[in-house]
């Protein structure tokens, strides 16, 4: 279980598969790195993402704070995106973006393995994106994690 914005502080192996609802799965394969900024922490996904028009570099940033028992994530120039509760085994979340609604389920059963699921649904938007987290061996030794049974 996830019990601090700490314990995120690292690199993490990242598979996504993004389902669409009627045009097949997209594939994205690479990292995610959480770094400590002050207040904050930084996650930076990098790596390849394959869909049926070739495979393309792909990167993302969000920011998270830990405040009062949540986490709060925020898109990269900090507008909010979304908050669960920190200790929670399997927090959700929906963000409202209209026409669109983005909702995530966390999964911190098998910490420090972890998933998100996000189902967005909206006129010309229909997805669930799965994302497993696993943390890097040297990463997990530095900051104190065992390395995932898989």
């Amino acid at each position: 279980m996830l019990t601090s914005l700490s314990a995120l502080v690292g690199s993490w192996n990242l598979s996504r598969e993004i389902t669409h609802h009627a045009e097949g799965t997209d594939r994205f394969l690479g990292t995610s790195r959480f770094v400590q900024a002050e207040a904050f922490v930084v996650q930076e996904d990098k790596g390849t993402l394959e869909t049926k028009h070739g495979s393309f570099e792909a990167t993302r940033r969000y920011i998270w704070t830990e405040t009062d028992g949540r986490l709060d994530v925020f898109f990269d120039d900090m507008r909010p995106f979304h908050s669960v509760p920190l200790g929670a085994l399997r927090p959700e979340a929906t963000h409202l973006c209209p026409p669109d609604t983005y909702h995530v389920t966390y999964d911190f059963r098998e910490w420090p393995r972890w998933r998100s699921v996000w189902r967005v649904e909206g006129p010309r938007k229909r997805y669930i994106m799965e994302s497993l987290f696993t943390p890097h061996l040297a990463s997990a030794e530095t900051a104190g994690h065992n390395a995932p049974n898989i």
